[in-house]
């Protein structure tokens, strides 16, 4: 599973790609989203998706359904 960046919720501060260990982050029209065919969770690699730990908006990056 792959974790999604909710556009309604995303202040495009950038904080979340740098820390991506797969680099599945990127800017897309104004906002941040996470290419769900490279995406782990962060899992072998880290307790937490390191993309959570790092954005400062509550509930902006979960699971994706």
């Amino acid at each position: 599973m792959a974790m999604k960046i909710d556009p309604e919720l995303c202040t495009s501060c950038g904080d979340c790609e740098p820390v991506c260990p797969t680099n599945a982050i990127a800017p897309k029209k104004g906002v941040y989203v996470i290419n769900a065919d490279t995406c782990t969770e962060c899992e072998g690699e880290h307790d937490l998706p390191q993309c959570v730990n790092a954005c400062m908006t509550d509930n902006c990056i979960n699971p994706a359904a």
